[in-house]
Parts: structure tokens; sequence; C-alpha cells
């Protein structure tokens, strides 16, 4: 009873109901607006007309424009005006507006190397686009790549980390969708509390609603009291607004602007197979030591600024190399970059695309979750049918059973395309990495689907010609070990009303 009792008045339960009465009271108010006056009926009508039309008529995804046609033309008395209202909220253009601001001031100080640049040009000709794309729209820079380790399972990475925040001399940033207790959060915060008691500047930002249900309301204030900063990105409250659409999905842990770790591993015990809910958990993940890493310093402070609304000296974070650091330089280049909904740049999407498109021999793909936009999809068809080995790895068992079905309406056109497709039979792989050629790998947070390419706020490290890359390509063909490959078989015995449900599911995928 006291569970029960706790889960009806728990902040998730009062947020929804309040939200659910907002719709209620709106749809509920035009209906009996209309059923009185024809007028305001055949208003409300024409309106959603015309919303189709600028739908149409806008630069975005083809499927995403389909997604909101669709409903607005069955319900036409409020389809149009909830668009508007949803798209149209005033407070969101000005967030988006001071993001993009703050954005050019950060990186303006910090311009791309020349010689840098041209040894990309001279010695990758065909990356040298994708890096001037990162640059033009974020400001952020290649560089060289000096110490980097790819973490294959979440396990090695939690041990990696909790060694490297002891090395910790001036500041800890942590940036996360995801922060759960247990073992791997209470071993991190345990060491993240002794270095806040010896002047470390300690910050966490975690997700409103990846860990609202997760932590306690006011779990940043019982953070303070061991000198630990904390903040919420964007918590969900009980008033519709689109903001609620935009989260923090980056993962980023940022040790003195010299060691920095990216990927797909949030703070919670799954992701280190403390408990498995979904099977054996594979996630991957990144660390960079050198310049680079500076990098997620910049991500981090900007989202951090506009979160606390305060602002500091971004020079005061950078850090101090020694000779001995800076003679650890290995082969290749690193280029860490984000991807944000206020700059109308897919980012995340550009990077994919451009490696699929100049691949040559292979390109390998992991994720967690296939929803694939058609620009995505001719991509993928392209270059299988141009004789390129495209191999893609989802997972067997999945956390969001609708985000499989959607997966499922997919199989059938890559698989005749050309396209190998391969599930994780242990369990669930959350980890988000691309590779191609030998030559170049991503890895970040960035899923293959509408949320992670247009809404959410992204992070992922770009690797051309470093070791890193042929870390990558090893890891994927062992998962293939473990991997069964998906037929035209198993897709065309799929039980019909099946199809028809995730045919319905995939129309709808954009507003999922």
């Amino acid at each position: 009873m006291r569970k029960l009792l706790k889960a009806i008045f728990s902040q998730v339960t009062i947020v929804s109901l309040l939200l659910i009465l907002q719709f209620a009271l709106m749809f509920m108010s035009l209906l009996r607006i209309s059923d009185y006056f024809i007028y305001v009926d055949r208003t409300l009508k024409i309106i959603s007309l015309i919303t189709v039309i600028i739908i149409i008529n806008r630069h975005s995804d083809p499927s995403y424009k389909l997604a909101w046609v669709v409903p607005i033309l069955i319900f036409p008395l409020f389809g149009g005006l909830f668009y508007l209202f949803i798209t149209g909220q005033m407070h969101t253009k000005k967030f988006f507006a001071k993001l993009s601001k703050s954005e050019k001031e950060i990186n303006r100080n910090y311009p791309q190397d020349g010689q840098v640049l041209k040894e990309i040009a001279d010695n990758f000709p065909e990356r040298e686009n994708a890096v001037r794309y990162i640059n033009n729209v974020s400001g952020l820079s290649a560089y060289p790549s000096y110490e980097a380790k790819y973490f294959p399972v979440g396990e090695d990475m939690f041990e990696s980390v909790l060694n490297e925040l002891e090395k910790a001399q001036r500041y800890i940033f942590l940036e996360f969708f995801i922060v759960k207790e247990g073992k791997m959060w209470d071993s991190i915060l345990e060491v993240l509390k002794r270095k806040a008691t010896e002047g470390i500047d300690v910050r966490l930002m975690y997700d409103g609603m990846g860990s609202m249900t997760l932590l306690p309301k006011k779990y940043p204030q019982t953070l303070k009291k061991y000198g630990i900063k904390c903040c919420v990105f964007s918590p969900f409250t009980p008033f519709i607004s689109s903001l609620q659409n935009n989260r923090d999905h980056r993962k980023i842990l940022v040790i003195d602007g010299k060691v920095a770790y990216t990927g797909g591993v949030n703070l919670s015990d799954e992701y280190i197979n403390v408990n498995y809910p979904h099977g054996h958990w594979k996630d991957m993940a990144v660390m960079i030591k050198g310049p680079a890493a500076f990098s997620f310093t910049k991500m981090f402070l900007h989202l951090w600024w506009h979160t606390t609304k305060t602002k500091e000296d971004i020079a005061l974070f950078e850090p101090a190399f020694t000779k001995d650091e800076l003679q650890k330089k290995s082969s290749g280049y690193v280029m860490p970059y984000a991807d944000m909904p206020q700059d109308k740049h897919p980012t995340g999407e550009f990077m994919y695309m451009d490696i699929i498109s100049r691949a040559k021999k292979y390109v390998y793909i992991t994720t967690p979750y296939l929803i694939l936009d058609h620009q995505m999809m001719n991509a993928l068809a392209n270059a299988a049918k141009s004789g390129v080995d495209v191999k893609i790895i989802c997972p067997h068992v999945a956390d969001h059973w609708y985000a499989r079905e959607v997966a499922y309406s997919y199989y059938k056109e890559l698989i005749e395309c050309g396209v190998k497709l391969y599930e994780y039979m242990p369990g669930f792989i959350h980890g988000k990495t691309f590779c191609c050629d030998n030559e170049v790998a991503i890895v970040g947070s960035i899923n293959l689907d509408y949320r992670s390419l247009y809404l959410h706020f992204e992070c992922a490290a770009f690797f051309v010609g470093a070791p890193v890359v042929y870390s990558v390509a090893e890891d994927f063909n062992e998962t293939l070990k473990k991997c069964r490959t998906i037929t035209i078989d198993y897709c065309t015995k799929m039980n019909v009303f099946r199809k028809m449900f995730n045919a319905i599911l995939r129309l709808f995928a954009p507003l999922m």
C-alpha cells in the first residue's frame, strides 16, 4: 500500500496528470466552441489546411512532415492549432537564439589549426569536407590524436573512469542523460565527494526527463551539501512546451580539460551489467586525452551556463599541457563535435551520411534504434547496391517495444537492397558506432532515430586514421560472432497484422 501511494503521489504521476488535464481542457473547449459557433468550426479547419501547406513547404525531413500532416488531416478541428501552438512558442525561439549566440562566442577564440586541416586534406582528402562542415557549423576543431582508448563494454570504461578521476587537479564535469543510484554512480560519487573537499570544481548536469524517475526531486541540494555543483537540464514540467522534446542526451565526463569520455554509457548499473533488465547490456565508449578533450569542456559549459543562467570566462578552464604530455601524440586525428537542435543543422545525420556515401569497402554500424528517414534509407541502399559491405547490428532484446517494432518495418527493404542486418543475441546493444574502410570511425551518443538526429542535444568523437578506428572495427567483428543474421524469410514469415501495425508505427515514428 505504501508503494502504491508513493507511486500515485509521485512527481511523475502528478506532472503527467496535469499535462493530460491541459490537453483535455484544450480539446474540450475547442469542441464546445465549435458546437455553438459554426464559423469557429470552419475557421479551425481552414487553419489546419493552411498549417498543412506550411508544413509541406518547410525545410525539414519528408517523414517528419508526414507524421504531422496525417494526424492534422484526421483531426482538422484542433490539429492545425495544436501544431502551431507547439512549434510557435516564443520562449522556445528565444532559448534557441541565445544558445546559438553563446555557442559562437565560446568557440570564436579557438579557430581550427590550419596546419592540422592541411594534413587531413593531404592524407585523407575525402574527410576534409566533414572537418570543415563541423568547424563551420559549431566552431569546434580537429586535433592530432594523442592518447585515445576505445571501450567495447561499459565495465571497462567504468574502471578507467575511477582511475582517471583520482588524478583530477582542477575540475571534473559530468553531463549525462541518465544518472541512477547504484554501484556505478555511488562509486563515482564517493570519488567526487573526496575531490570536492580537496577544492576541485565538481559539477554534474543531468537531463530532467531521463533521470526524473531515478533521482529524488531535490537531488541537486543533496549534492550541494557535499560541495558538488549540480543542475537539471530542462526539468520536466506540467506545462505544454515544445522544449520538452529537446532532451540532453549527451554523455560527457571531462577532467581538467585534458581527459574526456563520451559514448553510449550512462551512469546506471545496467550499463556495467550489475543488473540485467534486458540481458547482457553491450555499450561502447571512448576516452580522449590531449588538446581535443577541451572541446568537451566547451560543450559542457555551453549548456551549463544556459541552465544555471551564469557565465564565466572560458579561458579559466583551458588546460596547460606539459612537454611530456604533448609527446604522447599518436597517428591520426580526432574531432569532437556537438549536435544541437537550435542551429537547424543536423550535424549527426550529416556525419553518418558522409561516411556512408564516401565508403569504398565497408560500413559497420551499431545502433540500439533503427528508425530511418528517407535520406538515410537511400544512402544505405545505394552504398550496398554499389558493392559496399554495409552491416548493421541491432539489439535482439529491446528496451522499448515500439522501437523494436518500428525497426522491423525497415528490415525487409534494407535486406533486399543488400544491407546485412544482425541482432545481438545475448541482450541489448546500446552503443552508437560507425566505422568505415579502416580510415574513419564515430563513437558517441547519437542514435539512428529521429530524436537523436533532429531533436536532442548530442555529442560524438570523429576519428580519422587513428588507432581507435581499428579497435572499433575489431570489436564489431567480434560482436558479429554473438549475433544472428536477419534473413528475408524471417521478415516474410512475420504475422500480417503485425506488419500492418509496424507500418502504422513507422508512419508516426518521427513523433515518438
